[in-house]
């Protein structure tokens, strides 16, 4: 009983957040102001340093609170092996890529939109997990991922009732490049999800440690695109 309401409080959690971070970033990436707006990449650097700190109270946590334990832990799985952590550059350069096109795509498409093309991840993932991992989908499954499809297609499906008011705000970002943004997001989200779980079930590292690495390499990717890309934000 106790683990079906953790369930339900987990899924609960996991909409409220998932939707509450769309609308954020949407609503950032429109807002009128006079000054610029941030810097997309920044914003990942920042998510990418809060989940390293996230990941590294879990690992202290599991250690019983015991710094010199932690000390341990992060010296000999990351300062001492550093080949483990560059095994993680293609997934994290990915995520990278991936968490960078998600701004764009909500600089260009509304909320609802984002939210629904952004679902075929689901597929994407069960697509390389058949040929990346070798795993078997029944009839339902694939019949889920087509209703799925199907749903997504509609969405994109233009409307004639669409009024003058909702055209003129569409056309100040081009629904192309939001589609496209957000298309190639599920790709990479897909592919590395998958490969960042190969690697994970062939380690024997914690998950909390492999996302520590995960989250350095991703934070030296996104500062390589903050030094490389002009100061003008999406």
């Amino acid at each position: 009983m106790a683990s079906s309401r953790l369930k339900y409080m987990s899924l609960g959690v996991l909409v409220f957040q998932t939707t509450s971070l769309v609308l954020t970033m949407r609503y950032s990436r429109t807002l009128q102001s006079e000054g610029p707006r941030y810097l997309a990449s920044s914003a990942v650097v920042v998510a990418e340093l809060l989940k390293i700190l996230t990941c590294v109270l879990l690992v202290f946590k599991e250690h019983s609170y015991s710094m010199r334990a932690l000390n341990s832990i992060l010296r000999q799985e990351i300062a001492h092996k550093p080949i483990e952590t560059l095994k993680l550059a293609i997934p994290s350069g990915i995520y990278t890529l991936q968490n960078n096109l998600l701004y764009v795509a909500l600089s260009n498409l509304d909320a609802a939109t984002y939210q629904v093309t952004y679902q075929l991840k689901i597929l994407t993932t069960a697509l390389f997990s058949v040929s990346m991992l070798g795993r078997r989908l029944g009839v339902y499954q694939w019949l889920s991922l087509l209703i799925l499809m199907t749903g997504v297609a509609l969405v994109q499906w233009p409307s004639e009732s669409t009024s003058a008011a909702e055209k003129e705000a569409l056309s100040a970002g081009s629904q192309v490049v939001g589609v496209t943004a957000v298309l190639v997001a599920c790709c990479s989200s897909g592919f590395a999800g998958v490969y960042f779980e190969k690697i994970l079930k062939e380690s024997k590292q914690s998950v909390w440690v492999r996302n520590i690495q995960l989250g350095m390499d991703q934070n030296v990717f996104s500062i390589i695109i903050l030094s490389v890309m002009p100061p003008t934000p999406f």
